[in-house]
């Protein structure tokens, strides 16, 4: 109701630590409420709008959070992609897609493989969303000069072993993270860009040398969140061979006989059809016939065909895969994925 617009809003400001007195600016905060004998925490964004501020609430659940890069789903060919580049002593494995397609949840499952008592990881974020056992992590501080890149300089210092970036957003914090990875660090972090193939050329856009990225980028990888199927209701249904075609449905040798399902819509899944998500991830290692390509500024199209040539499954294979095995539908597919154009 309106008339608890106000109050509503002050109260939420407190428990965030947010300005109950300003509604001019947008503001941003963060709080924990215990729920069920589990904290849970929230961040919490205000936007001042006509008629009053609106505010957006993003759930932050560490007791729902899996963090075991081996339960994560993955398809054969990126799980085995990322294991070989997380075994590395050194290099870039960076992370792309749209926000909340998933991409920090997997860096931290990363982090996770990773966390042993004698190895030394520090993560850089704005904000800290999850807290992690034994982890090193660091809140960056725009307002006072404490940005990825200077906190990213100053851990450096710190001998670490492995270094999560949150995100790399210019030029600077692309600098130090690829120097970081050609001195010997493991650097996780994420960029935004359609596919994985497109991290390339975006790093390159941002000022790093292409002689430097292809030597310093281990692995590129893109993910994408899918509805996962009701199980309780979901049903067989047929799919024309025209709409395989269309979608590139291309099944590996040994694959079993598909099943496409749809969900009928039933109360467990609230008539939707489908309850809960999954992940897709293409994952691209620096191929050797992919390096020329990077030094000579290919775009990512000619970077992403001959990735494939070499042996990645793209994201819309990948998502084909699970919807063949009724983990999604082909709607899904379709919504989420775009055409590998050859």
């Amino acid at each position: 109701p309106k008339a608890l617009q106000a109050k509503l809003t002050a109260r939420f400001k407190i428990l965030s630590g947010c300005k109950i007195d300003e509604s001019r600016l947008p503001q941003d905060g963060r709080m924990r409420i215990r729920y069920k004998g589990r904290d849970i925490d929230f961040r919490v964004a205000y936007l001042p709008c006509r008629y009053g501020e609106k505010i957006v609430l993003r759930v932050l659940d560490k007791g729902s959070l899996t963090l075991d890069l081996d339960k994560m789903g993955f398809e054969n060919q990126p799980m085995e992609a990322f294991r070989h580049a997380l075994a590395l002593p050194n290099g870039m494995v960076l992370m792309t897609g749209p926000t909340g397609s998933g991409k920090t949840t997997t860096l931290y499952s990363a982090l996770h493989k990773l966390n042993k008592i004698d190895t030394n990881i520090v993560t850089v974020e704005d904000p800290i969303e999850y807290e992690l056992f034994g982890i090193n992590q660091v809140q960056t501080k725009a307002k006072i000069g404490l940005t990825f890149a200077e906190a990213l300089r100053q851990i450096l210092r710190q001998d670490p072993d492995v270094v999560m970036l949150g995100e790399i957003r210019d030029h600077e914090t692309a600098d130090v993270a690829v120097k970081a990875a050609l001195t010997g660090h493991l650097v996780l972090s994420t960029l935004h860009t359609n596919d994985a193939a497109g991290v390339f050329p975006r790093l390159i856009d941002m000022g790093v040398e292409p002689f430097l990225v292809q030597s310093s980028v281990a692995l590129a990888a893109a993910q994408r969140l899918l509805k996962r199927v009701c199980t309780n209701c979901k049903e067989s249904v047929r799919v024309p061979e025209d709409v395989l075609r269309r979608v590139q449905y291309a099944p590996l040798p040994g694959d079993t006989p598909p099943e496409f399902v749809r969900g009928r819509g039933c109360s467990q899944c609230k008539e939707t059809g489908y309850k809960g998500r999954c992940a897709v991830i293409e994952a691209m290692p620096m191929y050797a016939e992919v390096q020329p390509l990077v030094l000579h500024n290919a775009s990512g199209l000619q970077i992403k065909q001959q990735a494939m040539k070499c042996g990645m499954r793209s994201l819309r294979q990948n998502a084909m895969s699970k919807a063949a095995r009724g983990i999604t539908t082909i709607e899904q597919v379709l919504d989420h994925t775009i055409e590998d154009m050859f």
